[in-house]
């Protein structure tokens, strides 16, 4: 809980939080929150004249118990019966006996994450794409792209790479979560309003399958009004070439996320022209190599300034 959800002072009401608070904290739909009021009784207690109703920490204890209990593997109608009729240390015991029915392990790892952090680690745990997308947006919203992809995106799939080395489970939950990041992240980019003078050319490596973090950068472009036209992953040299000479680009990057597709070779055919566009070789799989063309780029905020600026943005 971090300060400034919840206030209190002697004489003073909390003032509680609202519904798209509480979803957000526990990475669930707020439509999820309503149906639990509606059907177990488990919503907002406080109430004002003239005000809507708002979440107390007790109310909101009452919550996270019950998601545990859910993704434990416990129905929601037997989940609320247990929330509502055991106190906190009875709750407890019954997520530790649910997990040990159904194998434990439902949790990721997320030392000092945030708390939407941790709510999109519990939303994709639960397989939730609609939430994934919910926490996402609004933390984008708020934060913007190079935040949310540092402290919010990369611990959730750090953690749940981990949780996959640890237990070879939570291959589901991955392709869940890349599935909504993208699907957000591209849907921001189709959306935008590009002003700048020229494009930007984004592509996968030959030989590159994993291209999410192009879609990060081409979120963090269209903040920016950057016109960006997204090759994707596995691009052949020869059709990045061709793309080049089609639309003339500020500039270009390539992206390779390991040494096995980080192949300068191909780098060879890229076309020369007048005036040269900037090239960039963005991820880890450059770093070995001494690449006949480009530099290489390690960081998304300087690839985002540098391709802004190489755009006329």
């Amino acid at each position: 809980m971090t300060s400034g959800e919840f206030t209190a002072s002697v004489g003073v009401a909390e003032p509680g939080l609202t519904v798209s608070a509480v979803a957000r904290r526990l990475g669930v739909a707020p439509a999820t929150l309503r149906t639990w009021d509606r059907r177990y009784c488990l919503g907002p207690s406080q109430h004002a004249a003239g005000a809507h109703r708002r979440y107390s920490a007790l109310d909101v204890a009452r919550l996270e118990r019950m998601r545990r209990l859910v993704l434990s593997g416990v129905p929601p109608a037997e989940a609320a019966r247990v929330v509502q009729e055991e106190d906190d240390l009875g709750a407890e015991r019954a997520v530790i006996r649910a997990s040990a029915r159904q194998g434990g392990g439902h949790v990721v790892a997320l030392p000092g994450g945030t708390a939407n952090a941790r709510g999109l680690a519990r939303a994709a745990l639960a397989l939730d794409a609609d939430s994934c997308r919910s926490i996402l947006a609004d933390t984008l919203d708020r934060r913007g792209l190079v935040w949310t992809w540092d402290h919010l995106v990369t611990p959730v799939l750090v953690g749940v790479g981990k949780k996959w080395e640890q237990s070879g489970q939570a291959i589901d939950v991955e392709h869940v979560l890349t599935e909504a990041i993208q699907s957000e992240l591209s849907a921001r980019v189709r959306s935008s309003t590009a002003t700048s003078v020229t494009s930007v050319l984004l592509a996968g490596a030959p030989s590159e399958f994993h291209v999410l973090p192009l879609w990060a950068l081409a979120a963090g472009l269209s903040e920016r009004q950057v016109a960006v036209r997204m090759m994707g992953a596995r691009t052949p040299a020869d059709a990045l070439g061709q793309a080049m000479r089609r639309t003339g680009p500020g500039a270009v990057l390539v992206w390779s996320q390991t040494a096995a597709t980080g192949d300068p070779a191909p780098l060879h055919v890229l076309p020369e022209l007048r005036p040269e566009p900037l090239i960039l070789l963005g991820g880890p799989g450059w770093w070995p190599v001494d690449p006949p063309r480009g530099e290489r780029v390690g960081d998304l905020s300087e690839a985002i300034t540098l391709l802004s600026r190489a755009a006329g943005a």
